[in-house]
């Protein structure tokens, strides 16, 4: 009794998990689809190889399974004929489908990747230009510091300089002071050396007629 029990529990269990699941009508070109569980049942429809259908029970007495179709039409069929794997056609042509779309995909990364190569080299001789630009850089920088440098001391130079002129231009306002205070001197020398000449003219006027008066008297005596 227990061992019946046991035996219905088990097929309750095995026909559950056959329940849902979807199978494929094998590679045989096309097979029927009954009304029932039996070739005394009539043809609801053919099914072609590969027509993916659902699972809703199984008689494995009968080797019939009952199926719906994704149109939703039900019946039963012969359960040999149905396989867990789409038909051997339709792998195929799925594998070449995946196989062109991997061809697709290569083309695609060699491309990518001829890209990439140019794009490496494009950035190769950036990389270069950039290092030449770099040192041009670093030369000039040191051209800028030296000329800074000569810069600085030029701008020091510059400033002695100018105290220097400063210091000349003072020398020469006083010399320039000192030259006016010579003219003037000279002036006055000069001036007073005229008058003196005109006084002395004067006084040798007053004087030689006297002279001559007296000598002229002198000989009158004799």
């Amino acid at each position: 009794m227990n061992n019946a029990r046991l035996l219905f529990l088990l097929a309750l269990f095995v026909a559950g998990q056959a329940m849902g699941e979807t199978r494929y009508v094998s590679d045989t070109l096309e097979i029927t689809m009954r009304s029932g569980k039996g070739t005394s049942y009539g043809i609801t429809r053919m099914l072609r190889s590969g027509t993916q259908v659902e699972v809703l029970d199984e008689d494995k007495k009968t080797g019939y399974t009952h199926v719906r179709t994704r149109s939703g039409k039900e019946g039963w069929v012969l359960s040999r004929f149905l396989m867990k794997t789409p038909a051997a056609r339709d792998r195929l042509a799925g594998a070449e489908k995946q196989f062109a779309e991997m061809q697709l995909e290569n083309r695609k990364l060699e491309t990518t990747l001829a890209s990439l190569k140019d794009e490496k080299v494009k950035l190769s001789k950036n990389l270069g230009s950039l290092d030449s630009e770099s040192r041009k850089v670093s030369q000039e920088l040191a051209e800028i510091k030296r000329t800074a440098s000569s810069a600085l001391a030029i701008d020091t130079e510059n400033k002695e300089l100018k105290t220097r002129v400063v210091s000349i231009e003072r020398e020469l306002q006083t010399l320039q002071q000192e030259n006016e205070g010579l003219k003037n001197r000279t002036a006055r020398d000069w001036f007073m050396v005229g008058a003196a000449v005109v006084l002395l003219g004067i006084i040798v006027g007053l004087i030689i007629p006297r002279i001559r008066w007296r000598k002229k008297s002198s000989w009158d005596t004799f």
